[in-house]
């Protein structure tokens, strides 16, 4: 549940510098989007791995 947690957190950081990118057209906000994104793939990655073993071994 931790990892969860960290994806909404990081969904949270990311809200400003979306809008920033869409509303604004600040390119640099959206480099930082595009990372945090990156970022949150892997991390939901992570967590269908966990969730994986985690049934297997049920």
């Amino acid at each position: 549940m931790k990892k969860f947690n960290e994806v909404k957190a990081l969904v949270a950081a990311l809200e400003a510098d979306a809008d920033k990118f869409y509303n604004k057209a600040n390119s640099a906000a959206g480099t930082r989007v595009r990372k945090g994104m990156q970022d949150l793939k892997n991390l939901a990655q992570s967590i269908r791995l966990e969730i994986q073993e985690t049934k297997n071994k049920a």
